[in-house]
Order: structure tokens, then sequence, then C-alpha cells
């Protein structure tokens, strides 16, 4: 895994195996731990199928007397090797990735997270689509490829992914995401988009004693118990005291200007030290975990079909690709540490890329007896670093039934976001 074998280390690989039972146990052309790492790098290459993937992982070895794999041999490996050391793997290395001084990664003393969920195309094998059943929309029944429902909690500061589930598209994200119930504590703040602001997601969240802060849908008409000078009011939802604050955000497109009111509730009632228009502005940070989705299924996976067709097969590549992707997260926060620089500046396209010429070219797989924290990829990101952080904004594109008809805002701006008074509803 060139440089990054220094955060998956031999050692770490081997303890995973060892726990799960799956070290080989007879010498095999290729080895348990040497499965391990194709499927990682497998995920860096998803462009690529596994027995090219096995070449750019070995190109680089000149004069080592290595094996020559086929396909099916490659296959026949990852079988062996099953699902759960790579899901063990991933349970170790999955976290927040920061540091107490890590930039935009606490809000008021709260570690800022936010969970959303996204959907991973699958190939269309008949086992697969027994299992996962395929989308419908208002045209046909059933369209386009099945799909594995994917729920992350994120951290907003590095945009690593602390925990992840995944599965069928029924029952829902919001009841998919209750699993991850298990990775939250009272030292967060989870911020939520409406799909999850339902009364037994709240409930669950609030019971881990975890606050949040989380989009309310227009259908819902939370009673005025209380009213305080920043314009938010004392609610309840379900059983759970709340905290409303309605705000009005304008989006003007190069066509017209649109005004529309949101309503966040909260569990943080002091609206002394959480003052309404600081929570509205810490919503915007829920976006993170919509660009930690687009650095997977655009920058990594190149919105490509996964290659595996049995569902252990993709259970295994996703939490290969999860893998992956939080070990150059952690490249990422490494050097944005060292360096004292806002993570949000760090490319993550520029890490990948880096990342994918060290595997190539077998570099850094041995530190050397001088240590570099930052290394080649961090490097890399610190010597091309982005501006400082916009405001996010991103139009949806509404399709009509012929796919080469969309319609689609562009040149989209917003206005400073201001809490409303509670009577403005």
């Amino acid at each position: 895994m060139g440089e990054l074998t220094r955060i998956v280390p031999f050692e770490l690989v081997d303890a995973v195996l060892v726990e799960c039972g799956t070290v080989q146990q007879r010498l095999r052309k290729l080895p348990a731990r040497v499965v391990v790492y194709l499927l990682l790098a497998a995920a860096l290459f998803e462009d690529c199928g596994y027995r090219e993937v096995w070449r750019k992982l070995t190109g680089a070895l000149v004069g080592l007397p290595l094996v020559k794999m086929t396909s099916t041999a490659l296959w026949h490996a990852r079988c062996r090797l099953g699902v759960r050391p790579v899901r063990a793997l991933f349970d170790v290395l999955r976290g927040p990735a920061s540091a107490i001084r890590t930039t935009g990664a606490r809000w008021k003393g709260l570690h800022v997270v936010a969970i959303d969920g996204t959907y991973l195309d699958v190939a269309d094998d008949e086992a697969v689509r027994a299992k996962l059943g395929k989308g419908a929309n208002q045209y046909t029944t059933a369209s386009g490829y099945p799909q594995v429902m994917l729920v992350a909690l994120v951290a907003c500061g590095t945009r690593a992914v602390i925990d992840a589930v995944f599965g069928p598209r029924k029952p829902g994200e919001s009841v998919l995401g209750r699993r991850l119930a298990r990775s939250l504590n009272s030292g967060m703040i989870v911020l939520l988009d409406r799909g999850f602001a339902t009364n037994p997601f709240l409930t669950t969240v609030a019971g881990t004693k975890a606050a949040f802060l989380a989009r309310l849908s227009s259908a819902r008409k939370p009673p005025v118990l209380a009213t305080y000078p920043d314009g938010s009011f004392l609610s309840r939802v379900g059983d759970i005291e709340v905290r409303i604050v309605i705000c009005e955000i304008t989006i003007a497109t190069s066509a017209s200007r649109r005004t529309g009111t949101y309503r966040l509730a909260t569990t943080l009632l002091d609206h002394h030290t959480h003052p309404a228009f600081d929570l509205v502005r810490l919503y915007h940070e829920r976006w993170e975990v919509e660009s930690a989705y687009f650095e997977i299924k655009k920058t990594m996976l190149g919105h490509r079909v996964l290659r595996s067709r049995t569902w252990p097969g993709i259970a295994q590549e996703i939490y290969a690709l999860l893998t992956a992707y939080q070990v150059i997260r952690i490249a990422i926060a490494d050097a944005a540490q060292a360096s004292g620089t806002d993570p949000d500046r760090c490319s993550f396209s520029t890490a990948l890329h880096t990342a994918r010429d060290q595997v190539v070219q077998a570099q850094g797989v041995i530190a050397d007896t001088v240590i570099d924290l930052v290394g080649t990829i961090g490097h890399a990101v610190l010597g091309a670093l982005m501006p400082q952080r916009r405001l996010r904004l991103s139009p949806r594109a509404v399709s009509g039934p012929c796919p080469d008809t969309p319609t689609r805002a562009s040149k989209w701006t917003a206005a400073p976001t201001r809490p409303l008074s509670a009577s403005t509803s």
C-alpha cells in the first residue's frame, strides 16, 4: 500500500487475522495478509479489475520471485478471507481522526458529527437483486441497478468515518441508522437532515446523551411551550423536550430568488449558552457528510458499480472501500495537525492520486530511520491547499421522463441565514 502501509502496518493486519481466525492453515500463493492489502489497493483503483490491481500492487517489486495470478485464483483468495477481517480492520481504524485543537472539529466543547445516508450501485445479478430489490419511480416499478443503502456517522471537522452501517434500502435510512447509536456519546452534537428527524430516531440519539440539531419537516407542528429572547421557543418532539429555531434562508439563481424557512430542533435548551444564530450557522456543517460521500462515490468510485456479484463479496468490498477512505483521511488529518492547517483546505483528490502513485511505485512501505510525520502524501496535500471554505450549496437536478432533458438551476448564491422570531412560521 505504499506509504499508507505505515497507517495499516503488517503487524496490525496480522493481529486482525489472528483475532478473526482467518490466518491461512497452509502455505499458499496468496497469504491472507496479502489478500487484505489487495482489497485495500482495489479500493484505490476502482476502475481496475482485481487482476490489474495485483499487477499495480506488485509492478515495482522487480527481482522478486512473484507468482502469476489468475482472476479465478484471486476470487478464491477473497472467498477464503471472507468479510470478518476487513470489517474488523475498519473497526480498528474508524474514528474522528482529530485532536482537541483540530480546526472545526468542536463547537462549544462538543465534537461536531453528522449522520446521513446514501446509495451504492451494485451489479444487477439475480441473487443480489433478490436480496436488495430494485428502485422504483413514477415511470416504472423497477429501474436502474440494485442499491445498497449506506448510513455513516462522520466527523465534520475531518470528514473521517466514525462508524458506518449498510444493508437493503428497506426499511429505510432512519431505521438502519439507529445502529450507529453505539458510537454516540455525551460529548457530541449530531447534525441531522429531516429524513432522520423521526421520533424513534431522535429518541435513540437522545438516549445516548448526545445532543442533536435536526431539521424538522414542514409537516410537523411542534407546540410552543415557552419563548426566548433570541426568537427560539421551547417545545416537545415525542417524549423529548427540545428547543426550536426557525430561520430563513434566501437562495438566488440566475432565474429567480427564493426564500425558504427551516425549523431546527435541538436538545441544547439554554439560549444563553447556545444562541439561535450560532445554531443556525453550525447547521451548515452538516454538509460535510455530503462532501464525504462525494469523495467516496465520485472521487474514489467514479460513480461506478461495485465489482462484486455476491452479498458477501459486496460487504467485503464496501468495508475495504470505507477502510481505504479512512486511511487517506487519517493521512490528511495527520498532515493538517502537524502544520496547524484547517483540514477543510486539504484536497482529498490530491491525497488519493499521491497514494495511488505510492502504491504503484512501492514507495514508503518500510519507514526510514528518521520518520517524517507528514510524509509524501501530506506534503503533496499541504503544497496544494484549497482556498478557505465557502458557504456550501448545491442545487438539485430535476429530470423529466427522458434522461437527456434535465432542468438544472445554475449560479446559486445564498444570503446570510438569520433566525426569525417564534411567531414567524
